[in-house]
């Protein structure tokens, strides 16, 4: 009988991310922060996002980093700086910098702004069409608390956030444990990208993976445990608490209550397919979570059919008696139903 686990591991082959996709974007984020690091007060960069957790999905669509200035260079600058300065025009400031500098090696470069800084378009896309971004954060270190200070570009203000520890945390573990759970926030993340309109950020996701996967919990019954245990706080009324403990709390792309639904409802039919007794039991419980990646029995069984159907020898004219120009009385037809000799 097939298992959940073959199932889920089915869909993750679906959503493998390519590897010349994946190096592709390390290199251009690797690249543009080398160049924002010749930026007047820059302290250091760093990677952040899916690349750093290891969580990537296909497509492989853009490279997160930020850039993290120091304040000592900008008096002004930040909630902390003795003029409160907003992040607006230094960002613009940083896209200055880094436009003739990007173009040196991809000359069809265009630079806008993010919700928290500079946004490369390469527009020089591989063999395959991928042609990956790079989100870069404007920081700038903070005087008193844990992290940094990051933009918030469409409030013009500034907001705390640790994403270099967000990275330690995922990453962090034995190897064993860290890998699987890794596979359990990408299962996760694709789950949730199934929605027209997902119902957490990709990051709320992993939170919950980092939260909820315990060791040994292998993976089906790590992601049952991460959409059961989500589901139950958000039902509860309670938010998801930023894990460095620097941010404000995590916000949703949805309602809560209606978050909570498609959690419970996920979490009830993968406990389905893992009590299942046959395969189709697997299989209608798997799909009703993984609809676009893993087909219903009923689908299933059509498919089959069809392809069957295909694969089926023609009968040849001859072998039903039928004379065919061309043909002799002694020919050897195509015989669909067995050997006639016998």
């Amino acid at each position: 009988m097939e298992t959940v686990s073959e199932f889920l591991d089915d869909v993750r082959d679906q959503i493998e991310a390519d590897d010349a996709a994946l190096k592709e974007a390390r290199e251009r984020l690797a690249f543009v922060r080398s160049k924002a690091e010749s930026f007047y007060g820059a302290l250091r960069s760093y990677q952040s996002g899916s690349l750093a957790a290891h969580t990537m999905n296909e497509p492989v669509t853009d490279g997160d980093g930020g850039l993290v200035l120091n304040r000592n260079y900008y008096p002004g600058l930040g909630p902390e700086g003795n003029k409160t300065e907003a992040p607006e025009e230094i960002v613009d400031e940083l896209l200055d910098h880094l436009r003739p500098l990007v173009r040196e090696k991809y000359p069809e470069a265009k630079m806008h702004t993010s919700k928290r800084g500079p946004k490369i378009y390469f527009h020089a896309p591989l063999d395959d069409g991928t042609d990956p971004t790079v989100d870069l954060v404007l920081a700038l270190t903070r005087k008193e608390g844990e992290g940094i200070w990051i933009p918030n570009l469409e409030a013009d203000t500034w907001e705390p956030s640790d994403p270099v520890q967000h990275i330690a945390l995922f990453n962090g573990e034995a190897p064993s444990f860290r890998s699987t759970r890794r596979k359990i926030m990408r299962l996760a993340k694709a789950w949730n990208k199934q929605y027209l309109s997902p119902g957490a950020s990709s990051f709320e996701m992993c939170v919950w993976g980092y939260e909820f996967v315990e060791p040994g919990m292998g993976i089906s019954k790590g992601l049952h445990a991460l959409f059961e245990n989500a589901a139950a706080r958000l039902e509860a009324g309670k938010p998801t608490p930023d894990p460095a403990g620097v941010s404000e709390n995590l916000k949703l792309l949805i309602e809560p209550t209606k978050m909570a639904v498609r959690l419970r409802k996920a979490a009830k039919h993968l406990q389905d397919a893992l009590d299942a007794t046959d395969d189709a039991g697997v299989r209608a419980g798997v799909s009703e979570v993984f609809w676009k990646y893993v087909s219903s029995p009923e689908t299933s069984e059509l498919s089959t059919m069809a392809t069957s159907l295909k694969a089926r020898t023609p009968v040849a004219a001859t072998a039903l008696g039928i004379p065919v120009a061309g043909s002799t009385a002694g020919a050897s037809a195509a015989r669909a139903y067995g050997d006639s000799s016998q």
